[in-house]
């Protein structure tokens, strides 16, 4: 009987939220007024512009959830210095729902408003992503961690605007880490259903703050944006992210990537917001994402072929597929790969 009122409570939950966080954003944190401060990026056709005029393609790392890393003592400003010591000028935060709920507002942006300090005075560039896996329509989540509402969901970016306001170094908002409907099981997720919503949240956004970058991410897990053919999103400055991991086309190829997302670059910036690759071998290989140096040479000339921006996943030992073995910060097979492409290609 008590799973049935589970739901309902937590709407209740929700619903009180917004008069306890009212305070908070109202006036900007002194941790925001950045001691460096990023130049402001923008958007302008298929291209992130710098204040010059210049095209920027920026390449980094995902890290794991702040609340988790803060439970092993890790959300520090050298784990940030680990990160830039690779050559990344981009990094992603992922917020998951049920950590931002057991933290509380307050607890949770103590440690944002830290990393986002961190990246800004290290040069890297924050995406905040609300890291949520499920279907935004019926609000069935991948697993309890990812619950959440459309009516959380607005508010979350309601916050997180007015607390970044006129911080250049949090460019990016990814509005939703991955849409599913997991073939049916999690209920119908019309796209464009999804595009209203987004567009929602943008229009929101924009109200409070026309400098963000909204980013929006496709279908089958956020990878596949096939649906931006016919209907993208109506609002200008958006840019698109996909989540090209090695499982989803087998065998890959450029044909292959190209169809099912690629095709975005050419008329909108497009980020691989998460992508990697792991060995059979790796914590028993129970994750899908196998594979090798072949795929990561591919992709990522493909993505200098496209001009397309990239957070490769993720800088944790324990979360997979890993970058790094440990606290040590020394790399997988996968994170030296994609450190020596940090090195090469990152001015």
């Amino acid at each position: 009987m008590m799973k049935q009122f589970l739901l309902p409570l937590f709407l209740l939950s929700l619903a009180s939220t917004p008069l306890q966080a009212e305070k908070a954003f109202s006036d900007s944190p002194e941790a925001m007024q950045a001691s460096v401060s990023l130049p402001q990026l923008r958007v302008e056709g298929n291209k992130i512009l710098n204040p010059a005029g210049e095209a920027v393609i920026l390449r980094g790392i995902a890290l794991s959830d702040p609340e988790h890393l803060e439970s092993v003592g890790m959300w520090a400003k050298e784990y940030f210095e680990a990160v830039r010591s690779w050559n990344a000028n981009l990094v992603r935060i992922p917020v998951h729902p049920a950590r931002w709920r057991k933290l509380g507002y307050e607890g949770y942006m103590d440690l944002l408003d830290l990393g986002v300090q961190w990246a800004g005075e290290l040069g890297m560039y924050v995406i905040i992503d609300w890291h949520t896996i499920g279907n935004p329509i019926t609000g069935i989540p991948h697993n309890p961690s990812y619950l959440t509402t459309q009516e959380e969901t607005m508010y979350f970016w309601h916050q997180i605007a007015h607390r970044y306001k006129g911080n250049p170094t949090v460019a990016f908002f990814e509005l939703w880490n991955e849409a599913t409907n997991f073939n049916g099981q999690f209920g119908r997720m019309p796209w464009l259903k999804y595009k209203a919503f987004m567009e929602e949240i943008i229009y929101m956004l924009y109200a409070i703050d026309p400098t963000v970058i909204p980013v929006v991410g496709g279908f089958n897990w956020g990878y596949d944006l096939r649906n931006v053919r016919e209907h993208p999103i109506e609002a200008e400055g958006v840019a698109y992210a996909t989540h090209p991991y090695p499982q989803k086309e087998r065998p890959f190829s450029e044909e292959k990537w190209e169809d099912a997302w690629g095709f975005v670059a050419d008329d909108y910036p497009l980020l691989a917001t998460e992508f990697g690759f792991m060995s059979e071998d790796m914590r028993g290989a129970h994750v899908p994402c196998i594979g090798d140096e072949t795929y990561g040479v591919a992709l990522t000339d493909y993505f200098n072929k496209k001009g397309i921006s990239w957070t490769a996943w993720v800088f944790d030992p324990r979360w997979t597929p890993n970058l790094i073995t440990g606290w040590d910060y020394n790399p997988t097979p996968s994170g030296a790969f994609f450190k020596s492409i940090l090195e090469r290609d990152n001015p």
